[in-house]
């Protein structure tokens, strides 16, 4: 069935913001959801499938409001909300396909909520630096569980954000007054023998391994205050073979690259939790780097850990990347040929 919708919008200023450089934002949703939209003073006529006019007309009023309230949208922004919006018409009920993650409601208020869920689901992290919103139905589950549970695993392919939330959200915990230090630890794949052999403090030896969390950081926070965090312990960075012994309270810890961890290292580093603290770790069990015949430790305790309750697992899968669409062509190709391999 086709249909004619006209969405009126009240300040034109915001709406050309909305549109995109060359109306390009308006373009990608009419590429997605396969419509005419059609930009005409302060209104845009949709026509198309009813389903896909709908989904269009809420994916444009949760941007406007995000505009609206001071926020910025990219072509990314745009498709995250597409993806949002298409989950929410398909299955309003769905529950989140990760474990033991309730779904608050986000519908209410304007057309959007106040608790930083848009009207279309889409769940936010807010730093005094920016604003990230979810670009997938599962990056949302995943900022949820982050939120509810204080042990999450986030695991899946390159490309899906699992380690760049992980690093907004803690930090956005410590500009709230809500913990009281992060640290972040990534494992050296040699067990952390080549790591005295680097030059340099302790800092020095581990920023290779540790450079994307860096990355991380410097996007979400001013450069300022990470280093002023760096240089008083606030963020520390502390290398997987220095954990031992650690009770970690009051903390977000995060362990990024957990697939080169081996069982024993991943065991001890689970049982540093202390009171106030949340854990996260980070992987994707297809690159272990580890030596042939060592188990992974974190295929490991997802094994283990998969019915323990207060634990959430959330399993990305290339449908999930939102680095850029070539990527997710490449997972989906790797896929594809390893399956053909075991069969």
């Amino acid at each position: 069935m086709t249909d004619n919708l006209a969405v009126e919008f009240d300040d034109n200023a915001v709406l050309a913001r909305l549109l995109g450089e060359f109306d390009a934002h308006l373009a990608l949703i009419e590429d997605r959801l396969g419509i005419v939209a059609v930009p005409r003073g302060n209104l845009i006529t949709l026509s198309g499938p009813q389903a896909s006019c709908e989904t269009a007309r809420a994916v444009l009023l949760e941007l406007y409001d995000r505009l609206e309230d001071g926020g910025d949208i990219t072509a990314g922004d745009v498709d995250g909300a597409i993806r949002h919006a298409a989950q929410a018409d398909a299955n309003p009920d769905a529950r989140p396909a990760g474990k033991r993650r309730p779904m608050t409601s986000a519908h209410g208020g304007k057309r959007g909520d106040a608790s930083g869920h848009g009207k279309s689901g889409a769940a936010q992290i807010k730093t005094r630096k920016r604003q990230i919103t979810a670009r997938t139905p599962m990056q949302s589950d995943y900022i949820r569980a982050l939120e509810q549970t204080d042990l999450v695993f986030g695991v899946g392919p390159a490309g899906t954000g699992k380690t760049y939330l992980a690093v907004a959200f803690a930090a956005a915990q410590l500009e709230k007054g809500l913990t009281d230090r992060l640290i972040l630890s990534r494992p050296a794949v040699e067990a952390g023998e080549r790591l005295g052999f680097l030059p340099g403090d302790m800092r020095d030896k581990v920023d290779p391994y540790l450079r994307p969390l860096y990355d991380a950081l410097y996007d979400v926070l001013p450069p300022e205050k990470v280093e002023k965090g760096l240089e008083t312990g606030v963020i520390e960075i502390a290398p997987l073979a220095f954990m031992r012994g650690r009770t970690l309270a009051d903390s977000v810890v995060i362990l990024d690259e957990a697939q080169n961890c081996t069982t024993m290292q991943m065991k001890m580093f689970l049982t540093r939790l202390g009171e106030n603290a949340k854990m996260i770790v980070t992987g994707d069990p297809s690159q272990v780097d580890l030596p042939p015949g060592q188990q992974s430790g974190l295929r490991d305790a997802m094994r283990v850990l998969d019915s323990e309750e207060q634990i959430s697992i959330v399993r990305f899968a290339e449908g999930d990347v939102v680095r850029r669409e070539l990527v997710a062509r490449i997972v989906a190709a790797y896929d594809r040929a390893e399956k053909a391999g075991n069969g």
